[in-house]
């Protein structure tokens, strides 16, 4: 049989690698022949926008550079299909690309609503009597899909993030007036890559003095009370924000997209016109924006690794019939780190969220306990040896091409 694999949702650092790991995999299984890699997510399914992958991927070398690139090499999408039971006409665009192209199993890479289009497609092919099998890759650097321990991207984002932390505390420290600087991280409800920043406190570093995460109750009078008790300790305050806090409306942008998830950004500018004004200090507010989740010169090994493994897995299980199902991570121990990985049912997982534990806050819910620290410090452990040219990584790119 053949087999197609699409990419979905925000780029990672991660992404590219599962899609590596499905390659890999496939290759390796004799009933499978064509691997076929869909333009633009489920998009590329409903257009019939394919390419065949032993085209494009043709050496290890290829492989390599593709496993190391960020972001989706074959585009991606934010397409929420419609209930098949109200609406099938692009279901059947979808059904007759299987068909033409003889495809036995589809593996999309993605996150929560990625999982949602897994679980409507796998109900319509079991309803019109298809037993094309589809299997969910899971992907977020929010790291907020149900069941499964952690998510594909986040080790590399929370690395990220939690390195260009510490060199902000470093060059906030230099002068010697007082001053705060809010740094603003991704995270619309849950507040795991934000936490995240927490690890240098394992490093003995204090900072950030503060976090602010969405699972913890946000006040205005409390923040600005928080920041005046930091600066009575430190000269510099250092605070990490996520962008998802509640706020007063207004602050953050009211469009909403197909999801019904609403875009979000201001909070570090909102919060640093408070501080200003509240203290008549320097006060600054710090982005990280898209590079906390592309910045692969600073990926986490772990991370890069478990994505090719998990995208590797989905194709064993699709390979044994199972399909509606996603693939998740189930952590055995934190010391020495281990997880197996197998599949979960992905009515479980489809627009769901998972959030930060309560132990994971302090008691004031404004910072991270040490009980997360164990939680995170896996995760972001070792660095790739990346291919180089003229001093700065070489990623993997494609023309977009179309098959007949």
């Amino acid at each position: 049989m053949n087999i197609v694999v699409a990419q979905s949702g925000g780029p990672t650092c991660a992404i590219n690698a599962s899609l590596v790991g499905v390659f890999r995999e496939a290759l390796k299984q004799p009933e499978i022949d064509a691997v076929f890699g869909a333009f633009n997510g489920i998009e590329g399914m409903i257009q019939d926008h394919l390419v065949d992958l032993k085209t494009l991927l043709r050496t290890d070398r290829d492989l390599d550079l593709l496993r190391q690139t960020p972001s989706t090499v074959l585009g991606s999408c934010r397409y929420k299909l419609p209930d098949w039971h109200e609406d099938d006409s692009v279901y059947r665009q979808i059904v007759q690309c299987l068909k033409r192209r003889k495809i036995g199993a589809f593996f999309y890479i993605g996150g929560n609503d990625s999982m949602d289009t897994v679980h409507k497609l796998s109900g319509y092919l079991k309803e019109v009597g298809m037993d094309t099998r589809v299997i969910g890759i899971p992907k977020t650097i929010d790291n907020d899909l149900r069941i499964t321990d952690h998510t594909p991207g986040f080790g590399s984002a929370a690395k990220y993030v939690a390195t260009t932390m510490q060199e902000i505390i470093r060059d906030s420290s230099v002068y010697s007036i007082p001053s705060v600087t809010i740094v603003e991280v991704m995270g619309r409800h849950a507040g795991w890559l934000t936490a995240s920043s927490a690890v240098l406190h394992a490093m003995g570093e204090p900072a950030p003095y503060l976090v602010y995460v969405p699972e913890a109750n946000f006040s205005e009078r409390r923040f600005l009370r928080d920041v005046e008790q930091e600066m009575a300790k430190y000269k510099a305050v250092v605070v990490a924000v996520s962008k998802g806090i509640a706020v007063p409306e207004g602050v953050q942008s009211g469009l909403i997209d197909q999801f019904g998830h609403k875009y979000l950004s201001g909070i570090g500018k909102y919060l640093k016109q408070m501080a200003r004004s509240q203290f008549g200090c320097k006060v600054r507010s710090i982005e990280l924006n898209v590079m906390q989740r592309c910045s692969s010169h600073l990926c986490s090994k772990t991370d890069i690794d478990e994505s090719e493994q998990i995208g590797m897995a989905g194709v064993r299980c699709a390979m044994q019939g199972v399909t509606d199902r996603v693939m998740v991570f189930r952590r055995i121990h934190d010391k020495p780190y281990t997880v197996v990985m197998e599949p979960a049912d992905a009515a479980l997982i489809a627009n769901r969220e998972k959030f930060l534990p309560g132990d994971f806050l302090t008691p004031a819910g404004n910072n991270i306990s040490e009980n997360a620290l164990a939680y995170f410090l896996p995760l972001i452990q070792g660095e790739l040896n990346l291919i180089m040219e003229n001093g700065i990584p070489v990623h993997f790119r494609v023309q977009n091409i179309i098959l007949p």
